[in-house]
């Protein structure tokens, strides 16, 4: 089990973005939680296996249609996620 925080800068606010990364997270198995950022940023906290995380990392990078994602930073893990994938306001 690996533990991944990760901002995601672009246009990520008001496009259902958090509500996409819940879904994806879910469909994978992974436990984490999503939240939107002062700065107009999303922050994704995730805890699974290596593969799936990095699956997850990857997918970030695309978003949901009506998203264009700039980049993909990582951040310190400071959520501890219990089982499941929520979105934190």
């Amino acid at each position: 089990m690996v533990e991944a925080g990760l901002r995601v800068r672009g246009r990520v606010q008001g496009v259902g973005f958090r509500w996409w990364v819940r879904a994806q997270g879910t469909r994978l198995g992974l436990a984490g939680t999503v939240h939107n950022c002062d700065d107009g940023t999303v922050e994704v906290h995730l805890r699974g296996p290596a593969s799936v995380v990095d699956q997850m990392t990857r997918l970030l990078h695309d978003g949901p249609p009506g998203a264009r994602v700039d980049t993909v930073d990582s951040v310190p893990f400071r959520e501890a996620p219990g089982a499941g994938f929520s979105i934190l306001r």
